[in-house]
């Protein structure tokens, strides 16, 4: 998820919490630490400065996000709410591990992916169903901050119902992305599966030898090819491995890719992000340099 979502999600789990007998510093340890522990795992971006060797794309999602950290992350927040509030609560520790696993769990559902389960597997687990930025999401939680100020005192009430809410959007999403995908899975080598902006729309990405192709799909409507593209499966790529080590890092870590070698260059991208003829994921050299 983008992070104005993990934002409002770490905003919406600290609004569940009934504060009425709770003082200052503590609402500010259980803001800080929901909040905080919402966003922690994507401090991985920083590793966009020193990266030299064109890993940021396995960096990003990486190890912060595995499943098998989220209980360090909760245990950092509670230790700097020691630190700042001087506020000692078991609490704040379940709340930071709840707020990093949904943190993690939720990042599964985009096609983006996370190493959800390194350093074990360093397969990225993507499912696929849920965009990156999603409308819905933001609509659920706005609706319970608004009844939430008119009825102060039922505020927990409204944003655990909210909660609620979000849980049976992802569960609606996934089962029709699941059996869409089902209906494509027999048929090509490889699929991919993409959620589109518009809820219960889908991007649905095949590979057949060396054709790819991606189809508009959905419960409610008939599937519509939108691209059919081709993928020079015999180019060599040692020399692009060699001088963009990216496009490497890109060929391990997308499910699969469309590769490109005609006379002007050589490179692959990713076509689950495929739009208006190009994808912001390619890697290429110049074939004349």
């Amino acid at each position: 998820m983008d992070s104005i979502t993990h934002t409002l999600f770490g905003l919406t789990l600290y609004g569940t919490v009934d504060k009425k007998k709770l003082d200052k510093k503590h609402k500010q340890a259980y803001l800080v630490t929901a909040v905080g522990a919402s966003l922690i795992p994507d401090i991985d971006v920083v590793s966009s400065f020193w990266d030299t060797e064109g890993m940021y794309q396995m960096w990003h999602r990486g190890i912060t996000h595995s499943i098998f950290l989220t209980p360090l992350w909760a245990l950092f927040f509670s230790l700097l709410c020691l630190l700042l509030f001087k506020v000692k609560d078991i609490k704040l520790f379940f709340l930071g591990w709840l707020a990093v696993i949904i943190h993690t769990t939720s990042d599964l559902f985009n096609a983006w992916g996370t190493g959800y389960l390194e350093p074990v597997s360093s397969i990225r687990m993507t499912f696929g169903t849920i965009p990156i930025v999603d409308f819905v999401l933001w609509m659920i939680m706005g609706i319970a901050y608004i009844f939430s100020k008119r009825k102060r005192t039922k505020s927990p009430l409204y944003f655990r119902m909210a909660w609620m809410f979000i849980i049976l959007h992802f569960m609606v999403q996934t089962i029709q992305g699941v059996f869409i995908y089902s209906q494509y899975d027999e048929n090509y080598d490889q699929v991919a599966l993409s959620a589109g902006f518009i809820p219960w729309t889908y991007s649905v990405i095949t590979k057949k030898d060396e054709e790819v192709s991606i189809f508009s799909d959905s419960l409610f409507q008939k599937k519509r090819e939108q691209y059919v593209l081709h993928s020079s499966e015999d180019a060599n790529l040692d020399m692009l491995f060699d001088k963009r080590p990216e496009a490497k890092t890109l060929y391990d870590w997308a499910p699969f890719v469309v590769l490109v070698d005609d006379d002007d260059r050589i490179g692959l991208y990713d076509p689950r992000f495929y739009r208006n003829g190009q994808s912001f994921l390619f890697e290429y050299i110049e074939k004349n340099n």
